[in-house]
């Protein structure tokens, strides 16, 4: 009889148990030829420890397949676009799940740690002289408009967590180079940026990019490390079209035990738990609205917002469209409804763990 795999991966462990702790946040991660069952408190640190003993690939010879011999050429604008330029480095973060200890819709304390070592994406000044902002999660969204090219120059700045990362990004055009995926043998320049390593990411804006993506990691640990802050989003628009007077990206997640090494889970919305901590939207009537709602974990999620409903791609009126991981939702409406208003996740147990919010409207 072939060996149970998850029994092998931790003889402490085994089937029975670690499907029983799934519920809470356990997850296997393959790094590199090792596998790694991330299941309770420290076990992050294993993955991160095989992720360190990760080397660079070789060069994989030309002549093992033909796709291996070919070359590419860095894109350049389309007439009329340009090339629009972010510095982001990949660094941690001390990060406070519920910074107010409060749930403030249903005035409950929080008690409890909350605070955790996350990895994030941190945008900075032009040549990485200063940071632009603070290391948050999600990362910066990114923003272009077709025609254009993004050029993301990464830097890799964790520290003493010593493993390669990368940026990936969905919806836009690249080139196997600027892909961001850790492929093994096969891995390409922008697959494995080592700690203190640079590189530059090049990514075209087609007209079929018009809408709102996620990126993340995609290096040797990327299901921990995403799961853990490292995601963000782009917005490419048609050439010339209006910004919306308020826009903003919401990320659906959990940060769960295994992955923060906290006694608890939370379910989150941009990495904060409970209205008050999550992002408190403030709009007036007659703006012009636009979300774009992320899935960014291994469930399911939906978004509504109370007293409010708006049309999706087919144009049909919707109020709680579903969003997979991964998958992106876009909410655009012109405000008519003044109030405070409740938004959420409609999967209930996600939503009284934290995954709501305020939505408040001035006249």
């Amino acid at each position: 009889m072939t060996p149970d795999p998850l029994d092998q991966l931790d003889p402490t462990l085994g089937r029975r148990r670690f499907l029983q702790v799934s519920a809470a946040g356990a997850f296997l991660c393959t790094i590199g030829s090792e596998r790694v069952a991330v299941a309770r408190r420290g076990d992050a640190a294993k993955a991160d420890a095989a992720a360190a003993r990760i080397a660079r690939p070789k060069a994989r010879a030309a002549a093992a397949e033909p796709t291996e011999s070919q070359t590419y050429v860095t894109p350049q604008p389309q007439p009329g676009g340009q090339k629009v330029e972010y510095w982001i480095q990949a660094t941690t973060a001390r990060w406070t799940i519920v910074p107010t200890k409060r749930d403030d819709w249903h005035g409950v304390a929080q008690p409890g740690g909350s605070t955790f070592t996350a990895v994030v994406y941190q945008q900075m000044t032009e040549g990485f002289a200063a940071a632009f902002g603070p290391a948050a999660m999600p990362g910066p969204t990114l923003h272009a408009e077709v025609g254009d090219t993004l050029v993301v120059h990464f830097r890799n700045n964790l520290g003493d967590l010593k493993q390669a990362v990368t940026m990936h990004p969905h919806g836009v055009k690249y080139n196997p180079e600027y892909d961001g995926v850790y492929l093994g043998d096969y891995t390409r320049a922008g697959g494995f940026i080592a700690p203190g390593e640079e590189f530059t990411y090049t990514w075209e804006c087609v007209p079929e990019s018009v809408g709102a993506w996620p990126y993340h990691d995609h290096g040797p640990n990327h299901t921990l490390n995403t799961f853990r802050g490292m995601f963000g989003s782009l917005v490419i628009r048609p050439k010339g079209e209006a910004v919306p007077i308020f826009e903003k990206s919401l990320f659906l997640h959990q940060l769960q035990p295994p992955v923060t090494g906290l006694k608890r889970s939370y379910q989150c919305i941009n990495g904060r738990a409970f209205a008050g901590n999550t992002p408190t939207i403030r709009v007036k009537v007659g703006q012009e609205v636009a979300l774009h709602v992320f899935g960014m974990d291994n469930n399911f999620h939906d978004f509504h917002i109370h007293g409010h409903r708006w049309k999706d791609a087919s144009g049909a009126f919707v109020d709680t469209p579903t969003v997979g991981p991964n998958e992106t939702t876009s909410v655009r409406f012109v405000e008519d409804n003044p109030g405070r208003w409740l938004y959420h996740c409609h999967v209930f147990s996600h939503q009284d763990a934290g995954m709501a919010g305020w939505y408040l409207v001035e006249q």
